[in-house]
């Protein structure tokens, strides 16, 4: 397979992420020379999560539905499944909670609020996406029943961590839970959780096909052909297209370094073309100040994105943190 390596994982489509080390000091001078006050900042809007729809959301009655929490962090309820996206509830999306990007808004749904999570993906292990903390809270309330699905070489950290309800995949793999498949897809990214192991557990996205919904998370991800792979993929499962691609719209500049590793709002909305999904909804955006642009500028981006592109605010939309969205469920599979 042509992303294995004899020095770890790589890209399909480009060696160039991450940005060298010279680039990264290049961002970080010019950021400091730029430090100025910054502007105000609309703050991210927040709703009181509807615990009791969710937690009444379940079995064979389930509605599809989403649940914003914040950044990539996602709780989607379809064919009877609890589903959680890379779950990150710590103050800061950090090795250590001392320092490190600190959360503008708090969860939307406290963890101890959730319901029983079923399965939990992971797209990759960086500190935004994957938390320690998190993932060890989840595992301890469900005691050890909830399935963490993670990237090839990943398993090993969940084992250290002493979780062991894992499966590990790489891409175009597939695990199914009581019906509904996980398939783990190609994206442009990269890994890291210490110094020298660059490239060393697999990134992907998460395309996930249940009777009555078909889903996709895109985790981190530059812009590639990837996306039209995976349509072509999955043309003869899913004809009509997922039912929701949950798409990253945050974290993107300054393009020059960041193009790479993580798309913009344009790039978003030509995901969701690419991927034929009937709706889209924004995620890794107005949690954690990772990048150059405010946390209020996705909106904007991607409102003129959209009208760039012809595609209507239904059809791409975001969601307020703790906002349930239902959606409409399928008839056929």
């Amino acid at each position: 397979m042509q992303h294995h390596t004899a020095t770890g994982f790589k890209n399909n489509y480009t060696d160039a992420v991450p940005g060298s080390t010279r680039d990264l000091l290049r961002w970080q001078w010019n950021a400091r020379r730029k430090s100025l006050p910054p502007p105000p900042q609309t703050p991210t809007p927040v709703v009181a999560p509807n615990l009791a729809a969710i937690h009444a959301n379940a079995g064979a009655a389930m509605q599809p539905a989403i649940t914003w929490v914040g950044h990539a962090t996602m709780l989607v309820q379809a064919s009877g499944l609890n589903v959680l996206t890379d779950p990150v509830f710590s103050e800061r999306a950090s090795p250590v909670q001392w320092t490190g990007p600190q959360r503008a808004q708090p969860p939307g749904v406290a963890l101890a609020d959730l319901p029983p999570i079923d399965v939990v993906v992971i797209s990759h292990n960086h500190y935004d996406h994957l938390d320690t903390n998190a993932v060890l809270a989840l595992n301890k309330r469900a005691q050890g029943a909830t399935l963490f699905i993670v990237p090839l070489r990943l398993k090993a950290w969940f084992i250290r961590q002493g979780i062991h309800h894992v499966v590990e995949l790489d891409w175009w793999q597939q695990h199914t839970v009581r019906g509904v498949e996980f398939h783990l897809t190609p994206v442009q990214h990269w890994t890291a959780r210490a110094m020298g192991d660059r490239f060393q557990t697999l990134w992907g996205g998460w395309a996930v096909f249940g009777a009555d919904f078909h889903w996709y998370f895109s985790g981190d991800t530059g812009y590639s052909q990837d996306f039209q792979d995976t349509r072509a993929r999955f043309q003869e499962r899913s004809p009509d297209g997922f039912d929701i691609a949950l798409i990253a719209v945050g974290a993107y500049e300054p393009r020059w370094f960041m193009q790479n590793q993580h798309i913009n709002p344009a790039e978003a909305v030509q995901i969701h073309r690419d991927l034929h999904a009937k709706r889209s909804v924004g995620v890794h955006w107005g949690t954690f100040n990772l990048t150059d642009e405010p946390l209020d500028q996705p909106p904007a981006d991607l409102a003129a994105a959209r009208t760039a592109q012809g595609v209507s605010e239904d059809d791409f939309f975001l969601l307020k943190i703790g906002e349930t969205r239902a959606l409409p469920a399928r008839v056929n599979g």
